[in-house]
């Protein structure tokens, strides 16, 4: 077992977190707590955690790449997203193992190579495939069982941060102070 800031990490997981080149997110459920506030005049909210993206940009600076994968379309997490500098974003996505199956390929990558966090079901087909599934904490009990990993945080709580801590720390980077703050 591993130590982390967090908690304990098997050898294995952080083995292969060490081999990760590209994270792929969900948002829903990970960046957010997976709620969806509507207004009146039907204006859609959510609530992203600055934790969230201050790991985004500090694995992006140490040269893991991101992608965004979800199935809603949502202004808002295109802005965010870019905000971050993440540069691959698919919204709409209802068939997320197309899309990272595509990301494989034109970034040239293996699937040992790729991390991907989720929440639900539709994540899960990715999860298996990839080098590290992981699951927020509160994610759908067949994603907790099919994950190799599973956060100690909650999503939308910063949950990955959490991630994205783990990658800094195998790359002896987690006590990096250089960034701002998100």
């Amino acid at each position: 077992m591993i130590t982390t800031p967090y908690g304990q990490v098997s050898t294995e997981n952080y083995q292969r977190a060490e081999k990760i080149k590209l994270l792929i997110c969900d948002v829903d459920g990970v960046f957010s707590d997976g709620r969806i506030y509507l207004g009146n005049q039907g204006e859609e909210l959510k609530a992203f955690h600055t934790k969230d993206g201050f790991g985004i940009k500090a694995i992006l600076n140490i040269g893991i790449s991101v992608a965004i994968i979800t199935g809603r379309q949502s202004n808002i997490v295109e802005n965010r997203m870019k905000a971050l500098g993440v540069p691959y974003i698919f919204q709409g996505q209802e068939d997320k193992l197309t899309v990272y199956q595509s990301l494989l390929t034109t970034l040239n990558l293996t699937p040992q190579q790729v991390g991907y966090i989720g929440d639900d079901m539709v994540d899960l087909p990715v999860i298996r495939d990839c080098g590290l599934g992981i699951a927020v904490r509160d994610a759908h009990p067949q994603v907790l069982q099919g994950a190799d990993l599973i956060t100690h945080i909650n999503g939308g709580f910063g949950a990955v941060r959490e991630v994205c801590d783990l990658f800094l720390q195998c790359a002896d980077k987690l006590d990096i102070t250089q960034g701002k703050s998100e």
